[in-house]
């Protein structure tokens, strides 16, 4: 007990195993406990790190699959807008040719009641005609 007294004054220590040692064994244990504990932080952040970059890689692909489906919704509105364009002129299309087609059945109607009233004029002459012999 005295010589480990001794030995301590200058600094130097037993451990359990009887090893001299620098270190107090109280002092060497909490080293190496903090080393332990620093390892574990360690490599607790590496997998905090790891699933970090794993979560920013689903939000990229997240991102891109947003920004993709957002460019198809714009394509398919622009193509309905063009079609109800195309519907549009169509119709005006169809609604010209209906007033073309009213004009020409009106220009019949006329040249028909026309040609009526012209038979009956002939019809009459020739009933006048005949009635005369």
């Amino acid at each position: 007990a005295m010589a480990q007294a001794a030995l301590g004054a200058v600094g130097l220590h037993f451990d359990e195993l009887n090893k001299l040692r620098v270190l107090e064994p109280e002092v060497a244990a909490q080293t190496a406990q903090l080393r332990e504990e620093c390892r574990a932080f360690v490599d607790k952040t590496a997998e905090f790190q790891k699933i970090v970059g794993s979560l920013i890689e689903v939000v990229d692909q997240l991102a891109k699959a947003a920004e993709s489906e957002k460019m198809k919704a714009i394509g398919a509105r622009n193509l309905l807008k063009s079609i109800a364009k195309q519907r549009e002129a169509q119709e005006q299309q169809l609604q010209a040719l209906i007033a073309e087609k009213k004009m020409q059945l009106e220009r019949y109607r006329v040249e028909y009641e026309t040609l009526c009233k012209i038979e009956a004029d002939q019809n009459e002459f020739i009933d006048q005609f005949i009635f005369q012999k």
